[in-house]
């Protein structure tokens, strides 16, 4: 995946460059896996939202930090970055728009109209997320210098 479009987010401000760090993708990778197991633990659909919406946006961030990027004060911008990368198409950050936009009228508003449909779409893209930020594996060394 070409970093040329995270650059251009870059230019504009919404992205800025930092070196990537093994311990905070590890971090990170480890608390989505821990949120994605208690999501289906009898809690009440706002609950599993809730943790299904903080591991799908932990995961879509320590791909982005395994590329070398951070968010610029823009929480929505890791899941937009998606396609360039772990190379999703809008099948996956269509969702998670839609949680997105969701979560900030729960959190802003007090309205939360989510639906079994909308965690069950939730939980298995994120569930491909996962899958692919496994893959992505360690960090590079050399990424870590820059």
């Amino acid at each position: 995946m070409s970093s040329k479009d995270l650059d251009n987010l870059v230019k504009i401000g919404t992205l800025k460059v930092e070196p990537p760090h093994q311990g905070e993708f590890d971090g990170l990778l480890a608390l989505a896996r821990n949120k994605l197991n208690d999501v289906d633990k009898g809690l009440s659909i706002e609950s599993q939202f809730d943790l299904a919406y903080g591991t799908a946006h932990a995961l879509s961030l320590a791909a982005m930090r395994w590329h070398g990027y951070r968010p610029n004060n823009a929480r929505f911008v890791v899941f937009q970055a998606l396609p360039h990368t772990l190379g999703f198409g809008p099948d996956v950050w269509r969702v998670l728009d839609k949680a997105h936009s969701l979560r900030n009228l729960a959190e802003y508003a007090g309205s939360f109209t989510a639906d079994k449909q909308l965690l069950a779409d939730i939980v298995r893209v994120t569930k491909a997320v996962l899958d692919a930020v496994e893959k992505l594996g360690p960090i590079p060394r050399d990424s870590e210098k820059r």
